[in-house]
């Protein structure tokens, strides 16, 4: 979505929420599948959501009200204003600024983890069942990749399906984040770790959390060895020693992959790295870790 677009669904949201005039003050914080506006002078902060998602958005705005009231530090939406609006075909939620802040590291996201995985699951929040291959059929469809490696891919997605159907569900299904990663932490000055974007919150086993950050230290490079026992000293376990574990990395992998060679289309530059992504799940470039890049 073009940064004039973006502003244009935030024109729209303001004149909806009575903030008329709002829209030109505000700043960019994030434009990609989502937008991220700051509202300076109401300490607000506009989110507006990729098409279709409107119930996803009002789930969000349902899971970050109910951390709330079960005393786990988040961002919290703003009450007063009305939510999952419709501009467009996008839901615009609205949400208290967090103001200055610095991204968690992964033993503040264990310590989160950890808070959330022990709360019973609501019954009257209708957060739905994790679906770790959600929109991957299309994001690999929608790839500029090589009929060969989309092929590939849409193979292995089915060999994956077919292995998380069969896993070994042996513990309490729990709230789980959905997108565990530090970078969903925010910590303020004085100290308290947030937990950031719930779009992908539901229910489901608590090693679909866990494996993110494994997946990151295992596979990606991107967290240290060190960083990442700590991770697991703080959060009590380690999801590597969990028999499902494979499985749960191959899905990880997978999103990841697939996430670079979707946003390839728009960012041209980033082709290189979505094919060595998909190469090295294929098993060209030898063992794990593999140091993949970050992508725009």
């Amino acid at each position: 979505m073009a940064v004039e677009t973006s502003r244009e669904h935030l024109r729209a949201a303001c004149e909806a929420a009575g903030l008329s005039g709002q829209a030109e003050q505000a700043e960019l914080i994030r434009l990609g599948e989502n937008a991220m506006w700051r509202v300076p002078d109401l300490g607000l902060v506009a989110r507006i959501a990729r098409d279709g998602q409107h119930q996803a958005a009002a789930r969000e705005v349902r899971v970050a009200s109910w951390l709330a009231e079960n005393g786990i530090p988040a961002v919290q939406p703003f009450r007063e204003l009305p939510q999952a609006l419709d501009v467009g075909g996008r839901a615009v939620t609205w949400w208290h600024d967090l103001g200055p802040h610095r991204p968690g590291t992964v033993v503040e996201l264990a310590g989160l983890l950890r808070r959330l995985h022990a709360l019973p699951v609501p019954v009257d929040r209708d957060l739905g069942c994790v679906d770790p291959f959600a929109r991957l059929d299309d994001r690999i469809g929608q790839t500029d990749l090589d009929p060969e490696q989309r092929a590939w891919l849409l193979g292995h997605l089915a060999h994956l399906r077919a292995a998380w159907a069969a896993l070994p569900m042996n513990t309490p299904e729990v709230v789980v984040h959905g997108d565990a990663w530090a970078g969903n932490v925010a910590v303020t000055p004085d100290g308290t770790a947030h937990l950031l974007d719930f779009e992908r919150t539901s229910v489901g086993p608590r090693e679909w959390d866990l494996a993110s950050t494994a997946v990151a230290c295992k596979t990606s490079g991107t967290v240290s060895g060190a960083d990442y026992r700590s991770y697991c000293r703080a959060y009590g376990s380690d999801v590597t020693d969990w028999p499902g574990y494979s499985t749960l990395r191959g899905a990880r992998e997978l999103r990841l992959a697939a996430f670079a060679a979707q946003v390839a289309v728009q960012h041209p530059g980033a082709h290189g790295e979505a094919v060595y992504r998909v190469d090295c799940l294929r098993g060209l470039h030898g063992p794990r870790p593999w140091s993949w890049s970050p992508v725009p």
